[in-house]
Parts: structure tokens; sequence; C-alpha cells
């Protein structure tokens, strides 16, 4: 949400609440965030004891799959290894043959 979105909402916030209102319903929903927040600090600490591991360093992207894919498959330049070597066999060329494939 950008500057102009975040003005809109207040507009039309003040106009369904009122001025006398609007003050009571930000710090409502400032105490409502904070509480969330300190919800999910709770679970990530219970979760990291029930573990045996300190999670305050776990980044989500490590988590994310194509993530895990291209950090263990793909080289350093991101070029699986398969495409790097591609050549046009001649005719009656055997392939080449990889050991560890097998």
């Amino acid at each position: 949400m950008g500057v102009p979105e975040i003005g809109l909402i207040l507009v039309v916030a003040l106009l369904v609440f009122g001025p006398d209102k609007l003050p009571e319903l930000a710090k409502q929903a400032g105490g409502f965030v904070r509480t969330v927040r300190r919800m999910a600090d709770n679970a990530k600490n219970d979760l990291g004891r029930e573990i045996g591991q300190d999670l305050s360093d776990l980044n989500l992207r490590d988590l994310d799959p194509r993530e895990i894919v291209r950090r263990n498959l793909l080289d350093d330049d991101t070029t699986p290894a398969a495409t790097k070597e591609t050549r046009i066999l001649r005719p009656g060329e055997i392939p080449p043959f990889d050991t560890e494939s097998t």
C-alpha cells in the first residue's frame, strides 16, 4: 500500500467513525498488532524450545522448495550442468555416459 491508499483509508475512517472515535480505534488497532506480534514471537520461541534449536536465524526462504532445488541442483551461475556442454552428435557417435547418474 502506498501513501494515497493509506490516505484514502484515513479519510473514509474519519467519515465513518468521526474525529472523536478515530484516536481510540487507532489505539485499539495498535494494541492488536502488538498482541499478534507478541503471540507470533512466543510461538516461534516455543517451537524452537521444542525442537531444541534457536530459530532466530531461520530464514523462511530457505524452506521454499524452489530455493532448495536452485541451491542444490544448479551451479553458481544458475545454469543446469546438463545444458552447459551440449553439442550435436555426429551420425553413429555414441552419446557420453555419466557414471554418477545411474
